[in-house]
């Protein structure tokens, strides 16, 4: 009897397992742009864009493979307007009874699933290399999960970078030389970007009628929408980019939003690109002495490190995760975060680069848009569903563990052993931002202050009891109790007041 296979939009890959289960002659494949993905958070409109290209063009090569394709566009008259009503629809339209649908990356869509008065298989997602199962294995008996421990036991699982049982260059690890700040470079060469075609443009036309108030710019649109185009950008990495990627990886320039990032995350993240074939060109690159050691290793531990932990994270840990708030902050996402006019250059710029491209690299991510809603004590969730909604890359199953983890501390410390905040002084030391700031990033109080600055011993002060004792936080206690007490109430009292400027919508 006929089956229903679901293929959703970050499956995209030809061997994803609910494809392989099927069977051509019979079973019909289901794939559907609809309202609820496309709105429960207000995405970005170049990511709207991107999926529904890549959805559109993945399904022709599905039936030019010899597969029935059942397609919804998003302005189809009879679209149910959800993932299940789609299946239901075509459940009715066939006499299927049974679905076979690899696990979505978030618990919500598994939810919706499971809900469902239909045979609904959930088969592993199998595109990953630590399994649900392997993960709890490792972290069993644990007292913390650190990424580090993780990542070298995928080292040895996939034999990339090693030497037998031990790793090329006799360490695991070689970010202490990836954290150099970088020069504006008029020959560093350009990040390619993708013609138009008549897909994309019809989709494009349908973006902007459908979402003309999402925040962000849909056009110049320049994302690769298929699979030949993502091995392209890949190559393009590889060749050109990867040399220098280890040493300015946390480097920020205003005028420079590439610097020697991949940009390949999204093409991973649906399913275009493969974890294994991406390693593998990187590890191949440093064998061949086209990049150095230290790029090669940050590269592909961010690949079956860093992703890989963060999935096991997000499963391990269950439904309830994403809604984390250990620190109790309550603050509204400030108006900045959406395009409001500030005086933080670093903010305006990385917010700036966001609207305009869908895009930020880690550190961007991390120590200047995080950081600062982090000194802030934003709502974890405020911050979650932003990032979720802004970046093109960003599926609940790797943005929760980053943001409500990594970025706000809002888990307790699950994913990291101390918050990642800083003063100015870290941004200044990564970027050319503060050059062309309002405020001064020497300044500690004062009208022209750095507000990282203030909100630095802010955060420190109002979370003391939590972190007092943690050795990796213990310096920056007793650098604050030797400061004399006018100059600790001074910033205080100045933090307070840009807070409250901050929350009445002043420019800031």
């Amino acid at each position: 009897m006929v089956k229903l296979i679901l293929v959703l939009g970050d499956q995209l890959d030809a061997g994803v397992h609910a494809l392989r289960r099927g069977v051509k002659m019979r079973d019909v494949v289901v794939m559907a742009e609809v309202a609820t993905e496309a709105s429960y958070v207000p995405h970005h409109p170049k990511k709207i864009a991107f999926l529904f290209t890549a959805m559109r063009k993945f399904s022709a090569a599905l039936r030019e493979q010899g597969w029935q394709v059942a397609y919804t566009r998003l302005d189809d008259a009879e679209n149910a307007g959800s993932i299940p009503g789609e299946l239901l629809r075509r459940a009715a339209e066939t006499g299927a009874t049974e679905v076979l649908a690899t696990e979505p990356g978030e618990w919500r869509l598994i939810g919706a699933l499971q809900d469902m008065p239909l045979d609904v298989t959930l088969l592993p997602d199998d595109r990953f290399l630590c399994s649900h199962s392997e993960f709890e294995a490792w972290a069993e008996g644990r007292k913390t999960l650190r990424m580090e421990y993780f990542y070298r036991e995928m080292r040895r699982k996939t034999g990339l970078l090693m030497e037998g049982e031990h790793p090329l260059g006799s360490k695991w690890n070689f970010d202490h030389e990836n954290r150099k700040p970088a020069k504006a470079d008029l020959f560093r060469v350009a990040f390619p970007k993708a013609q138009g075609d008549a897909v994309l443009d019809a989709v494009l036309d349908l973006v902007e009628a459908r979402f003309p108030d999402n925040f962000g710019r849909l056009r110049p649109f320049h994302f690769q929408t298929d699979r030949a185009g993502a091995l392209r950008a890949l190559d393009h990495f590889i060749t050109h980019s990867l040399p220098g990627f280890g040493t300015y990886q946390d480097a920020m320039l205003q005028d420079d939003p590439y610097l020697y990032h991949a940009v390949i995350g999204l093409y991973l993240n649906v399913g275009l690109l493969t974890p294994l074939e991406i390693c593998k060109k990187a590890e191949a690159a440093y064998h061949s002495g086209e990049a150095p050691l230290n790029a090669v290793e940050g590269f592909i531990r961010q690949i079956i490190g860093w992703r890989e932990f963060v999935r096991g994270i997000y499963f391990r840990e269950g439904a309830d995760y994403a809604a984390s708030n250990a620190l109790g902050h309550d603050r509204a996402l400030p108006g900045i975060y959406w395009g409001a006019e500030t005086k933080m250059n670093c903010i305006s710029q990385v917010v700036g680069q966001t609207r305009d491209l869908a895009y930020a690299h880690h550190i961007q991510r991390l120590m200047v848009t995080g950081n600062f809603a982090l000194l802030a004590g934003v709502h974890p969730t405020e911050v979650h569903e932003w990032y979720l909604a802004v970046y093109a890359d960003a599926y609940e199953w790797v943005e929760a563990p980053n943001t409500v983890g990594m970025s706000q501390f809002a888990d307790g410390g699950i994913v990291g052993s101390k918050p990642y905040v800083s003063s100015g002084a870290y941004i200044d030391r990564m970027s050319d931002y503060c050059k062309s700031c309002h405020y001064r990033v020497k300044d500690r109080t004062g009208e022209k202050a750095c507000p990282f600055n203030l909100l630095y011993w802010h955060f420190l002060i109002r979370h003391r009891d939590r972190f007092v004792a943690n050795p990796r936080m213990a310096q920056m206690y007793r650098t604050f109790d030797k400061m004399d007490q006018t100059r600790r109430d001074m910033v205080l009292t100045e933090a307070e007041a840009f807070l409250a400027r901050m929350d009445a919508g002043d420019l800031v």
